[in-house]
């Protein structure tokens, strides 16, 4: 089992900045993949970034490519979500998630989630 701690969410003005972390523990090894969902009210949960955990590719959600940056520390078994530029619409749950690959097969690992709220 892998546990995921999301932190750094809550209120910024539009235009603002935040940086969240997400800290793993567990059976880090087998996680082969991180990334960072969202979910507004009433909307369905949707993927912002991913990151493979050892060569680094990345791949972003078009509504935050170019405001967004996801980067990882495996030393510190910990991924980042900066995000810049923010607006009103980027309001939502921000899910940490860990993909893990092992003789159980592939697994989803969920963090319990953090706040963002942009407004004025």
């Amino acid at each position: 089992q892998v546990q995921l701690v999301e932190s750094g969410g809550g209120l910024v003005q539009p235009g603002g900045s935040l940086r969240l972390s997400c800290a793993a523990s567990g059976s880090i090894v087998s996680i082969r993949r991180w990334g960072w969902y969202r979910q507004a009210p009433g909307k369905e949960r949707e993927l912002v970034a991913r990151i493979t955990r050892y060569s680094g590719i990345t791949d972003y959600a078009d509504s935050v490519t170019g405001r967004f940056t996801i980067s990882r520390d495996n030393a510190k078994n910990t991924v980042y979500l900066e995000m810049n530029s923010l607006k009103a619409e980027d309001t939502a749950v921000y899910y940490c998630n860990a993909e893990t690959a092992d003789s159980m097969g592939v697994l989803e690992h969920w963090g319990q989630g953090t706040q963002v709220t942009v407004a004025s």
